[in-house]
């Protein structure tokens, strides 16, 4: 089910898919929501209740006036306390998620009992690319979904048709997302994020789509051998791998948290 909290008077959507055993916090990718999550929350069932949010200026979540690591990791503990969640909980993130996740564990290792890490590098040097031309050429809003998808073009439209939003005045539709947003946020994600990825102990798992160029195999390697208590689910696909075989990763994840 679809809740929503105020952070600051900003509304922050998350979906709760309920089930009877330990909280999952799952943090999607750039450009996404939630719902990513729909067919792992079937694949695990009432084992474990997965938590999803929207993140800030993703989905039906408001926009924010930044897009900090700080920022984000803000938004995952508010939603914790206003579950009433005390106890560690498993975190995942994908992407943009995955690092907001082990950023969440180095900053608050109480609150994180298991790590899954989902193609999530930790060093990032964000370069001129097909995707930042792509998303300098969308528009937000249009009166129409035809004119938002023909402004996406084949690439971005299939990332965007499912997740139209109506504007609330009725005169139009915009994006699940704001395009000057997620610049912002892919620029404010540039740096080493070794510390980070180091700092805590708690169990952890990598997963990893074998020809991903945003985590490169000899990094992928590094990370699980330097942080102690990682383990290593490789996947063929490239970055966007738990699309391309949501089975092998629904199984992977389930695997690894049945061991916890």
């Amino acid at each position: 089910m679809r809740h929503e909290l105020k952070i600051d008077d900003r509304t922050l959507s998350y979906l709760d898919f309920g089930g009877t055993g330990r909280p999952l916090l799952a943090l999607h990718g750039g450009m996404s929501e939630g719902l990513a999550f729909t067919g792992l929350a079937e694949h695990l069932g009432d084992a474990w209740r997965i938590i999803a949010p929207d993140q800030r200026g993703h989905g039906d979540s408001d926009r924010a006036a930044e897009y900090s690591r700080e920022g984000y990791v803000a938004d995952a503990v508010a939603l914790l306390d206003h579950l009433g969640i005390e106890a560690p909980v498993a975190v995942l993130g994908y992407s943009l998620g995955g690092l907001n996740a082990y950023h969440l564990a180095a900053a608050h290792p109480h609150r994180v009992a298991a790590l899954i890490n989902v193609d999530t590098t930790v060093e990032t040097h964000p370069a001129e690319s097909d995707w930042f031309a792509l998303l300098r050429g969308l528009r937000y809003t249009a009166p129409t979904t035809e004119e938002l998808l023909a402004a996406a073009g084949p690439v971005g439209a299939q990332f965007v048709a499912h997740a139209l939003r109506p504007l609330p005045d009725g005169t139009g539709w915009r994006l699940p997302f704001h395009p000057q947003d997620q610049l912002d946020s892919i620029e404010a994600c540039r740096g080493d994020h070794w510390d980070a990825w180091l700092a805590s102990d708690s169990p952890a798992l990598l997963v990893h789509g074998t020809r991903s160029e945003a985590l490169p195999q000899a990094v992928a390697d590094a990370m699980v051998s330097r942080r102690p208590g990682t383990s290593y689910a490789p996947l063929e696909g490239d970055h966007f791998v738990p699309f391309q075989d949501p089975q092998g990763f629904h199984e992977a994840v389930g695997k690894f948290l049945a061991t916890l």
